[in-house]
């Protein structure tokens, strides 16, 4: 059954009083026609967008996970409680049906569209490539969530029961997904131009998006494949993203603003204020950034307490221009890049540079992207405390990546999984089997009872549906 899209469309200067064909008299004016492709697309990135971007605790708690965020009054969700609320079976369906069934449909509709001349041929390959890359990003973001998930089997309204991929053949299937397609990719020709809502159908951005993501995938295969990392990213990096350069999505306000508008402002509740893990760490540091991630109490800067129930008027705040309707949500940028690609040059891995210039990029990256100068940055990786460490390269890629990552609580909580640094607070009343923070989510209660079998064999693989069961890529 196709998905019924709200599309506004203008029709202008066809209405008539009579009808002249007869082919008129077997349209039904009632009903659009099917929706073009390149709208479906834009409603798939849309919506990955504001699943990253929300921080609705009905669809994901990742701020909070990540402990940029805690909660004010109701405590549950900072306490890992992930039941209560559903939230697995929110986030499962919200990637399967409104993300990758979108892209589904997207490529399905475009692959059936005609294109008629050399360019109109080349765009229209520019576009399907583009669309394999937003589903690998997305089918990535899956595995890291839940571990084996079901993929090859996966979007077949026919089957309503489908198996399970292991996580680690999914990831290698998607490296091979995303190389063909990044080499496919013509940046002589266009693609969705403004209905490409990230990157204005820029193909040589979404050439360098593609390598990006290789980066991506590879280093979180470092500790279970290193080989197989290694070839990745030396694969990818001479063209992956520069320096300022970004895949966002820009809100525009109104009936289209971000998520997070909606939930700090537009709900009018005072549900979050930044946790003191991220607060006391930036005041140690000295950090300049933070006047652009919170507001000043007191003279300086207060976190709430990680877990406990935290009087909204207590403490800072959230930045002003974060609430902001028209905030943009960043997918992937050379921030995130270049923290990689330290990491990579920490492992031994030819990346164009070493791990502290990579990492000295990263910093400067993010200090400069929060509104901060070149003096803030040089004071700031100048503090011993601050600079790259050999040998703590874990804990100082760690936990400048997650400091950088603030607002994309995903990032942040997958990068602490995977380097275990910084170090993070317990609640006082964690929901997790182990009573420590999550390494991934459970599964959806919907898949005990609805597919079950299929269910079962992925918790025997996987070593059992615990918060506490990591990913496989997590070996530490």
């Amino acid at each position: 059954m196709k998905r019924i899209y709200l599309v506004l469309i203008v029709l202008i200067g066809i209405s008539v009083s009579c009808t002249k064909n007869y082919e008129d008299f077997n349209t039904d004016k009632k009903h659009p026609v099917e929706v073009p492709g390149d709208f479906i697309f834009a409603n798939a990135q849309k919506a990955l967008a504001d699943q990253m971007a929300s921080t609705n605790v009905n669809l994901n708690i990742w701020k909070l996970v990540a402990q940029y965020w805690t909660e004010t009054t109701y405590t549950d969700e900072s306490n890992y409680d992930i039941v209560t609320r559903t939230i697995p079976d929110n986030t499962y369906r919200i990637y399967y049906r409104d993300i990758l069934a979108d892209f589904k449909e997207a490529r399905e509709v475009i692959a059936g569209e005609e294109a008629v001349g050399a360019e109109a041929i080349a765009e229209k390959a520019n576009k399907l490539q583009i669309i394999t890359l937003l589903e690998c990003f997305a089918w990535q973001e899956l595995v890291d969530i839940f571990g084996n998930i079901p993929y090859s089997a996966a979007l077949d309204i026919e089957n309503i029961s489908p198996v399970y991929d292991d996580a680690a053949t999914i990831y290698n299937d998607l490296i091979d997904k995303v190389t063909t397609a990044t080499n496919a990719l013509d940046p002589g020709y266009g693609s969705f131009g403004s209905n490409d809502l990230y990157l204005g159908g820029d193909v040589g951005m979404w050439k360098k998006f593609g390598n990006s993501l290789l980066i991506k995938l590879g280093i979180n295969l470092a500790d279970v494949n290193g080989a197989k990392a290694k070839a990745t990213i030396e694969s990818a990096f001479a063209g992956a993203y520069g320096f300022g350069e970004i895949c966002q999505i820009s809100y525009p306000g109104g009936a289209n603003s971000n998520p997070l508008y909606v939930d700090l402002v537009q709900s009018g509740r005072d549900d979050f204020v930044p946790a003191n893990t991220i607060v006391d760490i930036m005041n140690t540091l000295n950090d300049p950034r933070r006047d652009d991630y919170f507001t000043t109490f007191g003279g300086g800067y207060l976190g709430g307490i990680y877990g406990e129930s935290n009087p909204y008027g207590a403490y800072s705040h959230i930045a002003d221009p974060i609430q902001q309707a028209t905030y943009p949500m960043v997918m992937m940028d050379y921030t995130e890049v270049a923290f990689y690609l330290a990491e990579a040059a920490a492992r031994g891995y030819s990346v164009g540079g070493d791990a502290q210039t990579w990492f000295n990029n990263g910093v400067k990256s993010s200090i400069l992207g929060w509104n901060g100068s070149e003096t803030d940055y040089n004071d700031y990786i100048a503090q011993a405390s601050v600079a790259y460490d050999g040998a703590n390269w874990k804990q100082s890629i760690g936990t400048q990546a997650w400091l950088a990552f603030y607002v994309r609580g995903f990032h942040g909580w997958t990068s602490w999984r995977r380097l275990d640094a910084p170090t993070l607070n317990l609640p006082p009343a964690p929901e997790t089997d182990d009573g420590q923070v999550p390494k991934r989510f459970t599964y959806p209660v919907n898949e005990q009872t609805l597919n079950a079998a299929n269910y079962d064999q992925a918790v025997s693989d996987i070593g059992g549906d615990l918060m506490s069961t990591k990913v496989f890529w997590d070996l530490n």
